[in-house]
């Protein structure tokens, strides 16, 4: 039996954003500042798992990378610039129609597509992204089953997400919805994640966990990566 991911209420509150996502200063403005330290992550996994020259232009020349719970493609259209054949995969149509469009105004060929983890059928990739995504779903143990089952021999899965803890909830309700840096609704601290909780979720689906690495905002640079995994973290993973 397949399960369902997607939650039809998140859908459609983050559709709402569609209009504005690529804003760098609306209401998404967030994710945009967000974008820079997920890259220097990212570059910094994919160059050490698979041996990669730091300063090649395309490293994933030759690779397939599904963004799952794509947006408006933020991180989708860095991703085929980086040389890979990307797949972008978003719950909510209003987002995908977002995407297309952009990607299209930048001559990008990104295949994007509405739908859950679970409408994949068999397709396999490289590389997988899943950016502050999966406190938004409806089952996250499936859904992080879904992403390892759409993992290629020898691919890495890519998450972050917010930690559940009493900083995260100042931060990023308390302060970042209450200011209205972000979107009031955005999120439910009930749902978010502890590092020990997604990683026994990605080994569960038999995947084992590469690295853990915090990310923290410091007034003076905007988010930086950090040891500290207090506020929002990433984890890199692949198949055993």
């Amino acid at each position: 039996m397949t399960i369902a991911t997607i939650d039809p209420s998140e859908a459609a509150f983050f559709g709402k954003l569609a209009a504005d996502w690529w804003d760098p200063k609306g209401s998404s403005a967030m994710l945009h500042r967000l974008n820079p330290a997920r890259l220097c992550y990212l570059r910094a996994r994919i160059d050490e798992a698979w041996g990669l020259d730091s300063r090649e232009r395309h490293p994933l020349q030759g690779r397939r990378a599904l963004d799952a719970g794509c947006g408006a493609g933020l991180l989708s259209e860095p991703l085929a610039r980086l040389g890979a054949t990307v797949t972008g995969l978003d719950a909510a149509p209003e987002n995908i129609a977002a995407a297309r469009h952009h990607a299209e105004g930048q001559e990008l060929a990104i295949d994007y597509r509405t739908g859950g983890i679970e409408n994949l059928r068999g397709e396999l990739f490289d590389l997988i992204v899943s950016m502050e995504v999966v406190e938004h779903v409806a089952d996250p143990a499936a859904f992080v089953a879904g992403l390892a089952g759409a993992l290629a021999p020898g691919g890495l899965l890519i998450l972050s997400t917010p930690n559940r803890t009493p900083i995260s909830k100042l931060a990023l309700i308390s302060i970042g919805e209450g200011l209205g840096m972000v979107p009031k609704g955005t999120h439910d601290h009930s749902k978010f994640l502890t590092p020990d909780e997604l990683c026994a979720l990605v080994e569960s689906a038999g995947l084992e966990v590469l690295d853990t690495t915090g990310l923290s905002f410091d007034p003076r640079t905007g988010f930086v990566l950090s040891s500290n995994l207090a506020l929002d973290y990433f984890l890199t993973a692949r198949r055993r």
